[in-house]
């Protein structure tokens, strides 16, 4: 399903996320989601240490991903109500493809923790940005879920944590575009501290 987009600026500049509850089908095909997954690796990898990982929850997977998600919430809010767990079922189901991005540093390495932490970021940037060459819409999502211990256990490894829940899928409806920040509050020049 790839776009004809102009030029790789004009790729760029019309990138935006997604509300993974509104997508639709088509989502990628297999071949399509291994070229993306495939991209999304070509990021700065101080080390070449790959320091992240993607862990994909097929369609048939979704009813074990909401009966983690309640699980999990029932151990983290006893409080919970009905309309806490409906939420989780609507998560849990959203998006035609998702692909947990996981950040995987190697400890204890001359690589600070943070450099690598930042590459397992940019692996996810560039995972929304093939879904978008492809002519996708993509949500990265986090929330409680991404810092549960609980969820983290079921799809992570020791070492690993989720840096977020990436939705892929078609736009079911026309996407707005969000007011961007000014440049001019946002970039300076660096003043030199004088001696």
């Amino acid at each position: 399903m790839l776009n004809d987009r102009s030029t790789p600026l004009s790729l760029l500049e019309t990138r935006r996320s997604g509300r993974p509850r509104e997508m639709v089908a088509p989502g990628p095909t297999d071949e399509e989601l291994q070229r993306i997954l495939t991209i999304a690796m070509r990021v700065p990898d101080h080390g070449k240490l790959s320091p992240w990982r993607f862990v994909v929850v097929g369609k048939d997977q979704r009813e074990h991903l909401a009966v983690l998600l309640h699980k999990a919430l029932q151990a983290e809010d006893e409080c919970a109500g009905p309309a806490h767990h409906e939420k989780e079922d609507e998560f849990a189901r959203q998006g035609e493809t998702l692909i947990v991005v996981l950040s995987a540093p190697t400890p204890d390495h001359k690589i600070p923790l943070w450099e690598q932490e930042l590459s397992a970021g940019a692996a996810a940037m560039n995972l929304l940005s093939a879904a978008h060459a492809m002519g996708y819409v993509g949500g990265w999502l986090t929330g409680w879920r991404a810092y549960s211990p609980m969820v983290n256990a079921a799809v992570a490894r020791p070492g690993e944590r989720i840096a977020g829940f990436v939705f892929l899928g078609s736009p079911g409806r026309e996407l707005e575009e969000r007011p961007r920040p000014d440049p001019a509050q946002i970039v300076r020049k660096w003043d030199p501290p004088l001696d």
